[in-house]
């Protein structure tokens, strides 16, 4: 027989029988990189089943949720429960600099995987100089009064 001697753990494990779910959600463990032009975000989801998983992006908040449910049947006697069921949540905030629109998610091995471009406008770009004028124009000096001048400019 397995036994367990963290109080807490059964403490968090009494909470969660009597209340059916986890009072808050999890945080979802993630790792973030970039490839190029665009950033990868990997959320771990052991478990979770694909139509559980929920991405939202409200202005520059993106909001990741699953669900787990826990494997044993209603009638079974649970002896160790270290694995963790309930609903589990995950915030970024994405700059400007990312296109959100054009997210794209894939759910393998009970890996979430999130690929967001850069922005267009975000990209490093190169301005073209030009010469407006080859030749400089010289201002020769005028023999007229300044109160003309100062009429002419108003």
């Amino acid at each position: 027989m397995l036994v367990r001697t963290d109080s807490f753990r059964e403490f968090d494990r009494f909470m969660q029988q009597a209340f059916g779910t986890m009072m808050r959600p999890a945080v979802i463990p993630m790792d973030a990189w970039r490839e190029g032009d665009e950033f990868v975000v990997a959320f771990d989801l052991p478990g979770a089943e694909p139509d559980s998983i929920d991405i939202d992006i409200e202005r520059n908040v993106l909001t990741v949720r699953a669900e787990r449910h826990p494997l044993t049947a209603d009638g079974g006697d649970l002896v160790v429960a270290e694995r963790p069921s309930g609903v589990f949540s995950r915030q970024l905030i994405v700059g400007d600099t990312l296109d959100t629109d054009r997210i794209q998610a894939s759910y393998d091995t009970g890996v979430l995987l999130l690929r967001i471009p850069i922005a267009e406008k975000a990209k490093p770009r190169k301005v073209a100089v030009s010469m407006v004028n080859a030749n400089p124009k010289v201002i020769e000096e005028s023999t007229a009064e300044p109160q003309a001048l100062v009429g002419a400019m108003a």
